[in-house]
């Protein structure tokens, strides 16, 4: 690699290098071959905990270790232990997977033992206050994955994750708030498509629950795309956000402004792709949806700007030329 030095190594540090890595390897298939003589026997004990504990630390993808390690704490740890130590053993584990995740962010199995750990929480405190142990695990894991999405903004995995804290925390944040962190997300970086994603799963929620005006909104955040557009023409995040706010069309008026505006962004970018298959897309949904009430020379010459369009993207984007040609068949 460039930057990087080589080490040379000598014939016997060479040797030393290889032995110590069959020592591990051996090691490593001995603790395995142990672990799962156990899980074949259904031993719930604290030491083949302890076991799944040391295994995981080598491998955390080993998600039968995961599985094994659930069934532990179900059918031999908790039975013994009141919830204060249930709750404790739960709190011990959100602390190692916390530490996995910081090596290895996009592990599912990492995720999936974390979620089912909060699932678990007992009632607690006390009887006056049963939600007091679960609103503090959900508060902390929303700072835990915002911690994560700061390391890295585009990791799905912490995005699913933040859903579903969202979903289940017995105190809800407001939607609005959920808003303004995926525009800051959003802001920050507009090819960060899952921030998209979930700025729209919200919108959604609240188009249906009718807490906020579609058609007000939608033009807020066609505000917001086209800022997007303008900053990167080249980043496909943004136009699947814009196809998203457009839908099926059922405005021709917007569909017809929006057109003229990616129009102008192509008279600037006469080379950008998505310019060009986003006025393909559009001009081909004004066909589909009122084409039937158009003047036959309007229709023509819709279906004569398509065919210029995607002549057009065959030159700059000849990879995907068959593409291109399947598509001006209509």
């Amino acid at each position: 690699m460039h930057g990087v030095k080589q080490v040379r190594y000598s014939s016997e540090a060479l040797a030393a290098k290889r032995e110590r890595e069959r020592a591990k390897l051996a090691e490593y298939q001995s603790l395995t071959a142990k672990v799962l003589a156990k899980k074949g026997e259904s031993v719930w004990t604290p030491e083949s905990f302890a076991l799944t504990t040391k295994l995981l630390h080598v491998n955390p993808e080993f998600y039968t270790v995961w599985n094994y390690r659930r069934n532990i704490l179900l059918n031999g740890l908790f039975p013994e232990r009141p919830p204060a130590e249930i709750n404790d053993l739960l709190s011990d584990d959100l602390s190692l997977t916390t530490a996995f995740l910081k090596q290895h962010p996009k592990v599912y199995w990492i995720w999936n033992h974390r979620q089912w750990c909060l699932q678990q929480v007992p009632d607690g405190p006390t009887e006056a206050e049963p939600h007091g142990w679960r609103q503090a695990y959900w508060n902390k894991e929303l700072f835990v994955v915002e911690r994560m999405l700061d390391a890295d903004p585009r990791n799905f995995h912490a995005w699913n994750y933040r859903r579903y804290i969202l979903k289940e925390m017995p105190v809800k944040r407001t939607a609005q708030s959920e808003l303004t962190y995926t525009k800051r997300k959003i802001e920050a970086n507009f090819s960060n498509f899952s921030a998209w994603h979930q700025r729209s799963k919200v919108l959604s929620s609240l188009w249906a629950a009718g807490k906020l005006d579609k058609i007000k909104s939608s033009e807020e955040e066609f505000d917001l795309v086209k800022n997007a557009m303008y900053t990167d023409p080249n980043d496909q995040s943004v136009w699947i956000y814009h196809r998203w706010l457009i839908g099926p069309g059922d405005d021709q008026a917007v569909v017809e402004r929006e057109i003229a505006s990616i129009q102008e962004l192509l008279d600037e970018q006469p080379d950008s792709k998505w310019c060009m298959e986003s006025l393909v897309f559009y001009k081909r949904l004004l066909l589909r949806r009122y084409g039937d009430h158009m003047p036959d020379e309007r229709r023509q010459e819709l279906g004569s700007e398509c065919l210029e369009l995607l002549a057009k993207l065959q030159e700059i984007d000849p990879d995907r030329r068959r593409r291109y040609d399947d598509l001006g068949a209509f």
